[in-house]
């Protein structure tokens, strides 16, 4: 493989994925994701901001400590306590980078950091240098680069290079340019800059025209050896650059885009469903590569042809994803051996006290349906781990409704460890379960701003997955929940966005500049 045609994959789900709106990560989720992004494959992980609060810079250090293979790092301002908690954070890392940013448009130079571009030139130069005699491996990032005077980037650049920095993103932060405009970007910017061969170029693109993959993949064909981007896409606004859709494309389009990653694209689907179940953030079924309808065919002449051969109008096979058919060979009769054999196909690796957890809800949920799915397996195991340690646990709920209201529900949490029981009644068998947990756990300024209910597969006898909002003093938070009883799932749904928010609560509020990165 040729080191000029590696392109390094950057994940930044950990840092700008959860600043999306409503996501928020605990340390023991963070640390499975981090695991996951390691097992596919990918050089680079932002773990987090470390100087946001204290639970951030537990998380950066955790996955710095846990890390076996990929490098580890944490965004920092162009500021000494910014860039000295990053490393603070990051030391005990096997591969550590510090990543430090300021913006370089006139807009944002003007408004933001009021701020005359010679002092940029000089911030930039003192930050990087002081983020270097730390660390080893330093990465700059121009906040806003697609909308920067080109002449004034290059010599920001050069400022930075200079300073110590091998790494140099230019970033799309507002989601502004078109393939054309950011590849011509980062080949005028490497032809223009005398010291640009010292560093790996790198991009990082918001979607908010949609444009974000193609605009990485023109960014690669001009220069750029390393691509910042998330797991499904996730990030602030429209979101990042999708891994998977850019991993896909260089693997698929190798013919016109001859450049490799280390990416194993086997564990995608893996991936893709673990953020999916640790944000609540689902998947839409037409998302490329991850998406439900990705390889599903409806219209007469794609089933012949797909009968036929499936090249005519599969470009990749769902193998290549990770992706296999759902079984229906488990079932109630189904033995511990066979049980861990299929946790093992899903990716699944469970310590034994884990396993026999799992196992037991396997078994009760197979009492309950005919059939059980490889998606239902997944729903059950994501819907337990992510709950562990968490201050409030779902423990029983009993409804009465019917067409003669009010409803009434009997819901039973453990808070600190615990049991408290409380009957409500409500418009409604959802309005009463979710009267009764503000009963249990008061938060009288959260609102409950959204509540979706889907089915994991088909049939009538189908698990539900839950999902609620809550917002709170411009805090949002997601929770998600799995049952075979949607009002269980719903109240499942519940305490993990209440847990959520517990953890955002702690968070400290840093400006905006600060929350915004790159």
């Amino acid at each position: 493989m040729s080191s000029q045609n590696y392109v390094k994959i950057f994940d930044t789900t950990l840092r700008d994925g959860e600043q999306s709106p409503g996501c928020s990560m605990n340390l023991a989720e963070k640390l499975r994701v981090a695991e996951q992004l390691e097992a596919l494959g990918v050089d680079i992980i932002e773990a987090g901001f470390a100087i946001a609060s204290e639970g951030d810079f537990e998380a950066v250090q955790a996955v710095a400590r846990q890390a076996k293979k990929a490098t580890v790092a944490s965004l920092a301002r162009a500021a000494v306590g910014d860039i000295d908690r990053a490393w603070a954070a990051l030391k005990d890392a096997k591969s550590p980078r510090i990543h430090t940013f300021i913006a370089t448009s006139p807009l944002h130079m003007r408004v933001k950091l009021e701020m005359e571009p010679e002092a940029v030139l000089e911030k930039i130069r003192a930050s990087v240098s002081h983020a270097r005699n730390l660390c080893p491996d330093v990465e700059w990032s121009a906040e806003d680069a697609t909308r920067s005077d080109l002449d004034f980037l290059c010599r920001a650049v050069e400022t930075a290079i200079r300073a110590g920095a091998s790494t140099i993103n230019l970033p799309d932060t507002v989601g502004y340019a078109t393939p054309e405009t950011y590849g011509a970007m980062f080949r005028d910017v490497i032809s223009r800059v005398p010291n640009a061969d010292q560093a790996v170029f790198s991009t990082h693109c918001h979607n908010d025209l949609g444009l974000a993959v193609a605009n990485t993949l023109a960014a690669v064909a001009g220069g750029a050896r390393q691509v910042e981007s998330t797991i499904n896409g996730i990030g602030e606004r429209a979101g990042n650059a999708a891994l998977e859709e850019i991993a896909m494309a260089l693997r698929v389009r190798h013919d016109v885009m001859p450049y490799e990653t280390g990416v194993e694209t086997r564990e995608i689907t893996r991936a893709s469903r673990l953020v999916s179940a640790v944000t609540g953030f689902q998947v839409q079924p037409n998302k490329a590569i991850v998406g439900a309808n990705a390889f599903a065919h409806e219209s007469g002449i794609h089933q012949d042809g797909m009968l036929k051969d499936a090249s005519t109008y599969e470009i990749m096979t769902p193998e290549s994803v990770g992706l296999s058919e759902s079984s229906l060979v488990m079932g109630k009769h189904s033995g511990r051996h066979a049980f861990r054999q299929k946790l093992e196909e899903l990716g699944y690796k469970l310590g034994d006290n884990e396993f026999q957890d799992a196992f037991k809800r396997f078994k009760d949920l197979a009492d309950a349906k005919k059939h059980v799915y490889d998606e239902d397996i997944i729903a059950l195991v994501d819907d337990e781990t992510m709950r562990d340690n968490q201050a409030i646990q779902f423990k029983e709920l009993e409804i009465y409704c019917g067409s003669h209201g009010p409803q009434r529900a009997i819901l039973t949490l453990e808070v600190d460890g615990e049991e408290q029981t409380v009957t409500t009644r409500g418009n409604g068998p959802v309005d009463a379960v979710f009267k009764a947990m503000r009963k249990i756990v008061p938060h009288d300024d959260a609102q409950l701003t959204l509540y979706e209910v889907h089915a994991v597969t088909e049939g009538t006898d189908a698990q539900a997955t839950v999902s609620v909002v809550l917002a709170e003093d411009g805090r949002t938070v997601r929770g998600t929940g799995a049952h075979v009883d949607t009002m269980v799932a719903s109240a499942k749904a519940y305490a993990n966005a209440l847990n959520k928010l517990i953890v955002k609560r702690g968070r400290s509020e840093l400006p905006a500049v600060a929350r915004a990165g790159n």
